[in-house]
C-alpha cells in the first residue's frame, strides 16, 4: 500500500491489511516470514507540514537459524509502532547534509508519498533480537567435530578431559615448529 501524500492531503489514511509470505522481501538470508503479516493503523500527515505521521500495530511469525546451532527457531514479532517521516532533504548537488540531533528519531521519505511495506520492513528487522537462540539451554554446535549437541552426544568433550588438555585442531600443528 503506498501511503500518498495527495491522499493524507484530504484525509487520514487507515490501514488493515495481512501480507502473505513473500510479499516483503527480507533481505537477511536466513530470515524467513512464515505466516501473514498483520498490521492495523493510521497515516496522516502533521499539519502545516509535510511530515508524515505513522502509527499502529503489527503481528507475524518469523524463522532464522539459531546463532548457537544453526537450527530453524520460530521468532515472534507483535509491537506497535509510531513514527514520523520528513521529506527527504537533499542540497541541489546531491550531496549529504548533516542530519541535526533533533532529526535523529525521524525517518525520510522523497517523492509523493511512503511505500507501507518498507516501514514494515524496517519494524520487523528492528524487533528481532541481536541473538538469535532457539532455547537458552541451547548447547550449539560442538567446535571439534561440528556436530549438533542438542541432538548428539559426540563425546569430544570427554576426550578433552581425559587427556587434560582442549582437542587441537591438527592443522595448525605445523606452527609449533616455527
Amino acid at each position: 500500500m503506498f501511503l500518498s501524500i495527495r491522499d493524507m492531503e484530504l484525509r487520514k489514511l487507515r490501514f488493515d491489511e495481512a501480507l502473505a509470505p513473500g510479499r516483503i522481501e527480507f533481505y537477511e538470508s536466513h530470515l524467513i516470514q512464515v505466516s501473514d503479516l498483520e498490521v492495523k493503523g493510521t497515516a496522516e500527515l502533521i499539519s502545516g507540514t509535510e511530515e508524515i505521521h505513522v502509527r499502529g500495530h503489527l503481528k507475524v511469525l518469523m524463522e532464522g537459524e539459531c546463532d548457537r546451532c544453526l537450527e530453524a527457531t520460530p521468532i515472534a514479532v507483535d509491537r506497535d509502532f509510531d513514527l514520523i517521516y520528513a521529506p527527504d532533504e537533499e542540497s541541489a548537488l546531491g550531496e549529504e547534509i548533516e542530519i541535526r540531533e533533533a532529526d535523529a528519531d525521524i525517518g525520510f521519505y522523497s517523492g509523493p508519498g511512503l511505500e507501507l511495506s518498507d516501514v514494515l520492513l524496517e519494524q520487523v528487522l528492528l524487533a528481532l533480537p541481536m541473538q538469535r537462540v532457539c532455547s537458552e539451554s541451547c548447547k550449539g554446535i560442538c567446535p571439534a567435530c561440528g556436530h549438533n549437541r542438542n541432538l548428539v552426544d559426540c563425546g569430544c568433550h570427554r576426550v578433552a578431559a581425559d587427556h587434560g588438555s582442549p582437542v587441537l585442531d591438527n592443522r595448525w600443528s605445523v606452527l609449533k615448529d616455527l
